[in-house]
């Protein structure tokens, strides 16, 4: 196409429009006020008026700076995320489903992973109060003191797992552990186990204690008397899992089903089930706890009982929501869990287990068997 040639013999170019709040205004018909409002959520602005705000937006691919947004409204609409081991698949999947429901109310989210390191702890609370999140959520399934001190002191809205200070602008998601450890301790009763073990997570986490509590009285109700040697304290990681595994069914008497604090450990567990030839559920019943993705397509797919990660990310953001804008937060959520049964539990039956002599993490290798937990 030939190019117009202006007065003074330059070529000139048709330049694009520019693409700002100015542009929205004018698509929409209405003032510059009125898409700031619509931009930045005020309730107050009419629901005609934010509709055609927001499809102008939509239509002429505007995106609307975010800083500049903070800098107006005095809000960051920033909420942080704290969680403890970001390379465990429970909180990639926890995370999503925070990002989603933040994203579906207006907001944004920084994510940060302590490792259970007090230094990256520190560097995860000063990186949120630099970019002056507005409400962070603490999922960490333990209090961290130094976190909650540093936090509290800007009085910045907080939401913890199981346990959280009683203080304004504090909430806490009760998850109810009781019911699905009861639910899998009665699943594998009714199948025949009394030989029913316990790999626990780490003793300094508050859900580690309260999972542990929950399989003890679940056992009582349940008639079964609680063998405490059979009761291995694990670190909610596989390794963890095949260290517990091999201590548990190394012994003379070995136990049928063995129930696990989380499924990572379930994972390891099976992983000693399949290099020292016993088969699942045949040999041995195992239970996790999450029902991680992966838990279906493990072969056999993993019995686990269900902490809903979706459900966790919206009473985490409806929590920190009612606090930064005032709409009456509740101190306590509710969280339910829920057994989900696959094919790794079954009727127990006695299997010669045969651990190499000497250092037992280096179990026996053994041919796959037709059930096995092969590829783990």
């Amino acid at each position: 196409m030939a190019q117009r040639s202006s007065a003074n013999g330059r070529r000139s170019r048709h330049k694009p429009a520019r693409m700002d709040i100015h542009a929205v205004a004018r698509r929409a018909r209405v003032s510059i006020a009125t898409v700031s409002r619509t931009i930045n959520h005020i309730p107050s602005v009419d629901p005609e008026l934010a509709n055609r705000v927001r499809e102008a937006i939509r239509e002429l691919n505007y995106f609307p700076n975010t800083q500049a947004r903070a800098l107006v409204s005095g809000r960051s609409r920033l909420l942080g995320l704290i969680v403890s081991e970001i390379t465990n698949p429970f909180f990639p999947e926890l995370i999503q489903g925070f990002e989603d429901v933040a994203v579906e109310h207006g907001y944004e989210i920084l994510i940060s992973s302590t490792n259970y390191d007090p230094e990256r702890m520190s560097l995860c609370i000063r990186r949120i109060l630099e970019r002056k999140a507005e409400g962070v959520a603490v999922m960490t399934f333990g209090i961290e003191e130094p976190l909650l001190d540093q936090l509290a002191e800007r009085e910045v809205p907080l939401v913890f797992v199981d346990v959280g200070p009683d203080r304004p602008g504090v909430s806490v998601l009760r998850v109810d552990y009781q019911h699905g450890i009861r639910q899998g301790v009665q699943h594998l009763a009714a199948l025949g186990h009394r030989d029913i073990a316990f790999v626990t997570g780490p003793p300094r986490l508050h859900s580690a204690q309260s999972r542990r509590t929950a399989f003890r009285r679940s056992l009582q109700e349940c008639g079964i008397p609680v063998d405490e040697r059979w009761i291995v304290e694990g670190d909610h990681m596989m390794e963890g899992g095949m260290a517990a595994a091999e201590r548990l069914l190394g012994g003379k008497r070995p136990p049928t089903a063995i129930m696990c604090s989380n499924d990572m450990t379930a994972l390891g567990v099976l992983h000693t089930a399949y290099r020292v030839g016993l088969r699942v559920p045949a040999d041995l019943s195992v239970i996790g706890f999450d029902n991680i993705h992966m838990t279906e397509m493990m072969i056999p797919p993993l019995t686990s009982i269900q902490m809903s990660r979706l459900e966790l990310a919206r009473a985490a953001v409806s929590a920190l929501r009612a606090h930064v804008e005032r709409s009456s937060p509740k101190r306590e959520y509710r969280i339910d869990t829920q057994l989900v049964v696959r094919e790794s539990t079954g009727v127990p039956r006695r299997a010669k287990i045969r651990l190499p002599r000497g250092n037992r993490r280096k179990a026996k290798s053994a041919a796959p068997p037709a059930n096995g937990i092969a590829g783990i």
